[in-house]
């Protein structure tokens, strides 16, 4: 599986960016896919994921703010984040699981600087 990351930018505070991810190979053996994030200094931490049945999860710091959502005629999953504050800035990585293996997309960089 193969995961082909997009999307990031600068934004202002308060703005608005979707990251996109397109996975290609072995798809049908991906349970889910989702998002994580890593700030300088900082570990890699879960942002959002979904289950290929459609049930997702959010960080505490994302929820009501970030919505993970899939175009599966797309094989691509897709992160709207929204009120986007300084501490959202890090780069984003697109993360797919298969029942014996983790797949990781390159990452994309967030910037949220006025």
């Amino acid at each position: 599986v193969q995961l082909q990351a997009s999307g990031g930018g600068l934004v202002q505070p308060g703005g608005s960016l979707r990251l996109s991810c397109a996975a290609s190979g072995s798809i049908s053996r991906l349970n889910g896919m989702g998002w994580y994030r890593q700030a300088p200094g900082s570990q890699r931490e879960l942002v959002a994921v979904i289950t290929r049945g459609g049930s997702t999860r959010y960080a505490d710091s994302v929820k009501g703010r970030f919505t993970i959502s899939t175009d599966d005629a797309r094989n691509t999953v897709y992160l709207q984040m929204n009120s986007l504050k300084p501490e959202d800035a890090a780069v984003y990585y697109c993360n797919a699981v298969a029942r014996s293996a983790t797949f990781w997309g390159q990452g994309t960089l967030v910037t949220v600087s006025s």
